[in-house]
């Protein structure tokens, strides 16, 4: 019984979501942090940086990789993201009468920190590093939440950038409250402290093309190389030296699909020395050699 009044608020939140978005894709909306997803089959695994969101499913089912870990989680629950991740992720079951449906809202690890202090809320002494991805279940405050913060896309424009404002605090308010708000906000503790993997993700999307060593990493980031170690692959379930690997073939990928060059200029550009030492680390991400991969991404484009 309990579920069933708890999923209510879903069907009223995918009726809105279809009349903004009658079709598969992504659009953003009025609310400047908010965007809608849709998707009427399942989709192939599509690899990227994952940014720090949380995404609430109406409809159907997705899964997400990030490193060793696997997250699934379908309707009325939620992923969150605190760091850039790199990572994967699919829809595993979406049909025409009941498409996979989305709501995705932008993090900004400032305002956590932000509504941390005003609110008051114990979140105790940051003791260590925890996972950067986690799914959780919404309850019906937080469904409540969103569904006003979705109806706001009925409301004229202004007014709902507005007063969209303060629904996310009160969506972020309820994360950090409930039972993951730990794992939520830890993490952010760590970082302000200088002792969290924040400033070590960034340190790598800065000089992904750069040939470094876990050493260089460690001192950059004012850690021993067996805390650093520790932490990143805590945090993002991968090695520090696999996140910067997956980097590099990720902007590869994108700098072959926008045309103009080769596999061999490309892995060049993001620092490979050796073409066939890329080739190989490419299909093993990707799946099939690189120029195959991009051919096959192409021919999946809709027409210009």
């Amino acid at each position: 019984m309990k579920r069933d009044v708890a999923l209510s608020p879903l069907n009223h939140m995918s009726a809105i979501v279809q009349q903004f978005l009658p079709h598969d894709g992504r659009i953003t909306t009025t609310i400047p942090f908010l965007s809608l997803l849709r998707s009427s089959h399942p989709t192939p695994v599509s690899r990227g940086v994952l940014k720090p969101s949380c995404c609430l499913i109406l409809q159907g089912q997705k899964r997400v990789m990030v490193g060793t870990d696997t997250l699934d989680y379908g309707p009325g629950e939620y992923l969150v993201v605190t760091l850039d991740l790199a990572g994967a992720g699919h829809v595993v079951n979406a049909t025409p009468d009941q498409p996979y449906l989305l709501l995705n809202m932008d993090l900004d690890p400032a305002e956590l920190a932000s509504i941390v202090l005003e609110a008051h809320l114990p979140v105790g002494t940051p003791a260590q590093a925890v996972r950067a991805a986690y799914i959780g279940r919404a309850d019906g405050e937080l469904l409540d939440a969103w569904y006003k913060l979705l109806r706001l896309l009925q409301s004229p424009p202004q007014e709902a950038a507005f007063l969209a404002v303060g629904l996310k605090r009160e969506i972020i308010y309820r994360l950090l409250s409930g039972p993951h708000g730990r794992q939520l906000y830890q993490n952010i503790v760590l970082d302000q402290q200088d002792q969290g993997i924040g400033k070590a993700i960034a340190w790598l999307k800065a000089n992904f093309d750069r040939s470094i060593k876990v050493e260089e990493l460690a001192q950059a980031t004012n850690m021993s190389v067996s805390s650093l170690h520790h932490r990143f692959k805590a945090v993002t379930a991968m090695g520090p030296m696999q996140y910067q690997k997956q980097l590099r073939l990720q902007q590869a990928r994108a700098l072959m699909l926008a045309g103009g060059i080769d596999a061999g200029t490309a892995a060049y550009q993001v620092g490979y020395e050796s073409a066939s030492q890329f080739s190989r680390e490419y299909r093993r991400l990707f799946g099939a050699p690189p120029m195959q991969d991009i051919k096959a991404l192409r021919s999946a484009l809709p027409p210009a």
